[in-house]
């Protein structure tokens, strides 16, 4: 039977990946100016940026049941397994959305396969587990089997990454008035990562190009088998900071082996304009990956 994986917006994961291995999209709202927009359909990153320079102040909502019960029924309907990678939990209640939604389609499809995963990731954290997962449906893998490395990647993967502006930061509760305030007199920037799907902040450092030296400094620190890895690249914004992390990471790992996109508007709503993250898998997933397949450490 063949498996279909489902993804939501906040994966950023590029158009021509989605569209090569037919993966589906389900978009977040995006309220801008009294708008109701969903997120990479009816307005793109870009224009979310440009407006947010301009002074808009965008939110979002999360993924409705309703839209998941017309995803998840039009392919158990066709005779599909389904396996959605979710947004972090920690970070949108969409994940409990999808779960509802999946009963209800159980409930009129009985013995339908709907495998809910919990990313406990964001942006292309995520994507690279959608990624992957893709890949493995398309190599005819189980179900089972899909959830079960997804899950080791998903535990394992890393998120280092640091923002531009702390104003935007502190209109999410992340950080005090006062230290935003004299973070951005200072040129502060912060270096945050995610935790059991929370982000969490690590460290400041002193401008931007400091700020990049320090991820690539936290994938030595944290990260194994880095020249053998796809690493995923995300920024708001900013390509020119984006690249230059790249020109890093081949320089010190001689890896080339990318994927650069921008964040979306799920979290660029969030972080603001400016930030840049690099994602990729630690140490303990090659012991746990080898552990599994009985290879010793």
């Amino acid at each position: 039977m063949s498996i279909k994986i489902i993804s939501d917006s906040a994966c950023d994961l590029p158009d021509e990946i989605i569209a090569e291995y037919d993966i589906e999209i389900v978009p977040f709202h995006v309220l801008l100016d009294g708008v109701d927009y969903l997120d990479r359909v009816t307005i793109q990153p870009q224009e979310l940026y440009q407006r947010m320079r301009a002074g808009a102040m965008p939110k979002t909502s999360q993924i409705t049941p309703m839209q998941f019960i017309e995803v998840f029924g039009k392919y158990v309907a066709a005779g599909l397994q389904c396996i959605y990678i979710a947004f972090s939990s920690k970070l949108s209640g969409t994940c409990e959305m999808a779960r509802l939604a999946a009963q209800h389609v159980k409930d009129e499809f009985p013995g339908c396969e709907i495998a809910i995963i919990d990313s406990q990731c964001g942006a292309l954290a995520q994507g690279l587990a959608v990624y992957n997962a893709a890949k493995m449906a398309r190599e005819g893998k189980s179900l089972q089997e899909i959830v079960a490395a997804i899950t080791l990647q998903y535990r394992h993967t890393e998120h280092i990454f640091s923002v531009d502006d702390l104003e935007y930061l502190y209109r999410g509760g992340r950080v005090s008035r006062i230290s935003s305030f004299v973070g951005g007199l200072l040129n502060v920037k912060p270096i945050l990562h995610v935790k059991e799907g929370c982000m969490i902040p690590l460290e400041k450092v002193r401008g931007k190009a400091k700020a990049i030296r320090r991820i690539v400094q936290l994938m030595s620190e944290r990260g194994a088998n880095l020249q053998e890895q796809l690493v995923a690249i995300n920024h708001a914004d900013d390509l020119v900071s984006a690249l230059k992390l790249k020109e890093l990471i081949e320089e010190l790992f001689a890896t080339s082996n990318f994927i650069i996109n921008t964040v979306g508007c799920v979290l660029g709503s969030h972080i603001g304009i400016g930030g840049v993250a690099a994602f990729f898998l630690n140490k303990e997933y090659y012991q746990q990956k080898g552990a599994t397949l009985g290879v010793p450490n």
